[in-house]
């Protein structure tokens, strides 16, 4: 489902009134604008050189290995132009080049796995207790899911007061802020752990969700022949004082496109294995986290 943003929606539509792709974008962009503006490192101009140089040393060698002509040339510059006025860099980054920086931010870490952030993050969620149901509309559509687990340190310590920030999609494959009629704060929440680490979140299993099809990325996406289409996910920043933050994305056993994710962000260890809880349709999960000492 496409995604369109809203501050103040307080309404249970499904979303798909108004959804642009353009909307969604500058929803993104003015998030990462607001987080980067906040106390970023200047940048190393000698780590600037070799990277710019040899990005564009590998343009240049796709453009004589396939012969590229000045129509596809110019399509190109056309696609990036419109990427930029549709808002859509922080949608193709995360999508398509996210995952890469990652695998390489995280090869060294000793405790769980981490993912792609994504475009849909916003911070300052409201906190919540360590046996919570985050914030959703009377009646939210979809599987009630009991997501349950512990945090510990790499040596099994408990992690008390560790904070697990979790948002994700609606039953419909929307995100609160992103999306119309939803409220703020749908779907998300800061979730502090108990003493021994533990926490047990009251959700509902989020829907798969297209990435926005109607700007520049889907026009890529039309042209290249690819689905756009997420598997299902709960996505969760899991941080403890003097521990290193894990940013990653839990996704269903046997969902679809877990095995052909459009941003190649699931990992084996990244899937959880839905049972039913007992009472009717419930699902529950158990995931535990373990996080590297700073």
């Amino acid at each position: 489902m496409t995604q369109t943003d809203t501050d103040t929606a307080t309404g249970t539509g499904t979303g798909t009134a108004t959804a642009t792709a353009a909307a969604s974008g500058a929803a993104a962009t003015e998030q990462f604008r607001g987080r980067r503006s906040s106390g970023t490192p200047g940048a190393d101009t000698q780590r600037v050189d070799t990277l710019v140089t040899e990005l564009l040393t590998a343009t240049h060698d796709i453009i004589r290995r396939h012969e590229v002509t000045y129509e596809e040339y110019n399509a190109l510059k056309a696609w990036l132009i419109q990427v930029g006025e549709d808002g859509e860099w922080p949608l193709f980054l995360d999508v398509w080049v996210e995952h890469v920086v990652e695998e390489v931010a995280g090869k060294t870490r000793e405790g769980s796995e981490g993912t792609i952030e994504g475009p849909y993050y916003v911070p300052d969620a409201p906190a919540l207790p360590a046996d919570a149901t985050l914030p959703m509309r009377k009646d939210e559509a979809g599987t009630p899911l009991l997501f349950q687990g512990r945090v510990t340190s790499v040596d099994g310590s408990p992690l008390s007061a560790a904070r697990a920030e979790i948002w994700q999609a609606d039953g419909a494959g929307y995100y609160s802020q992103f999306a119309p009629n939803l409220p703020q704060w749908n779907l998300r929440g800061t979730v502090i752990a108990d003493e021994s680490g533990s926490f047990r979140i009251h959700t509902i299993q989020p829907a798969p969700y297209r990435i926005p099809t109607d700007g520049a990325c889907g026009s890529l996406l039309t042209a290249a022949g690819w689905h756009p289409w997420r598997p299902a996910h709960l996505h969760l920043k899991v941080s403890a004082p003097g521990h290193q933050l894990v940013t990653t994305q839990l996704y269903f056993r046997d969902g679809e496109y877990v095995d052909d994710d459009i941003a190649s962000a699931v990992k084996p260890a990244l899937i959880l294995d839905p049972k039913p809880s007992g009472s009717g349709n419930d699902h529950e999960v158990t995931y535990d986290f373990v996080l590297d000492r700073a």
